[in-house]
């Protein structure tokens, strides 16, 4: 996948927890357009491992100047957000993909309902210069655990005025899901990006609402959680790739020179979906993209979050 390579020109803290960084073009043009709702998935050399995570873009999609994302400092971090916290400076730079946008505004709602949790947020600030620019009837429920965690708070007061809804959860306010979904026009679309108990909410309150699937947007990135080594035998190539426990499938293949397509690297996609062809143990999936049945059949993974609890899976690749 071609990589642009820009610059960090200002880091700032934005709330408990989550620093807040502008990348600049490296040679000092302007970056690739994208639209509301795009993420990027950024490299991060730490020292024999590359992470690459993907982060929300923050800024209006207008200003091509820089970008803006945001990364919260996981509790279990696996390295990723910790080496944005503690390895990455103002001039330091970056490979960052391309702008891939897998939660686009619906150009036909009559309405948008834009609802997020925490970190949650990132996705909407730029859907929510985007619909303002185009003059869409939209607001923006945000919940967040207390004022000191809200961020991009005052910004989004002064950007939004009265579309704007906070809950603050330290004072016993939360988002009633089924209450707002109920008192929505025909024609309204619904966007989350959140917790997973806060997207499983309003998902499943739109469903039993009767809400049409395709009014319903969600997203989510996982990252791949930490497991035990195992071994992926590639069927047509014959070799072999062993998984360290903190390294995802797409990690280790991708560290053995492996290609694997791929785009939002966080179980959400199903880009780099593959065949399961054996295992000796069991698949542990951790993707929003695969269905019930899917999983259950065991005949297919998502390598960048899943992966398998067994001595080795044999891939069809």
């Amino acid at each position: 996948m071609s990589t642009l390579k820009v610059i960090v020109s200002h880091i700032a803290e934005v709330a408990e927890g989550i620093r807040h960084f502008t990348l600049v073009d490296a040679s000092g043009g302007e970056l690739p357009g994208f639209s509301g709702g795009s993420h990027v998935v950024v490299s991060m050399p730490a020292g024999p491992r590359t992470y690459r995570n993907a982060y929300s873009l923050l800024s209006s999609p207008s200003e091509r100047r820089h970008y803006q994302i945001a990364v919260r400092l996981q509790e279990n971090s696996r390295g990723g957000s910790r080496f944005m916290h503690e390895q990455v400076t103002v001039g330091t730079a970056l490979d960052i993909t391309w702008p891939v946008n897998l939660f686009a505004i619906a150009r036909l709602g009559h309405k948008h309902i834009l609802v997020a949790g925490g970190i949650g947020i990132t996705p909407f600030m730029s859907q929510a210069h985007e619909l303002l620019r185009s003059g869409a009837n939209f607001e923006l429920h945000y919940g967040i655990r207390s004022p000191r965690h809200a961020g991009f708070i005052d910004e989004l007061r002064a950007l939004l005025g009265d579309r704007l809804h906070c809950y603050d959860q330290s004072q016993g306010q939360v988002i009633d899901s089924q209450a707002l979904l109920a008192r929505q026009p025909l024609g309204t679309h619904v966007y989350v990006c959140g917790p997973a108990g806060m997207v499983d909410a309003v998902v499943g309150s739109a469903k039993r609402l009767g809400w049409p699937d395709a009014h319903v947007h969600y997203e989510q990135f996982l990252a791949p959680p930490v497991g035990e080594p195992f071994s992926i035998r590639l069927k047509q190539s014959g070799l072999v790739v062993d998984v360290a426990a903190e390294e995802s499938m797409l990690e280790a293949m991708e560290a053995a020179s492996v290609e694997v397509p791929h785009l939002c690297r966080g179980g959400a996609c199903g880009r780099c979906e593959l065949e399961v062809l054996s295992t000796d143990g069991v698949i542990e999936h951790h993707d929003h993209y695969l269905s019930e049945d899917e999983k259950r059949a065991g005949n297919k993974i998502l390598p960048c979050v899943s992966r398998a609890k067994c001595s080795f899976i044999e891939l069809n690749l």
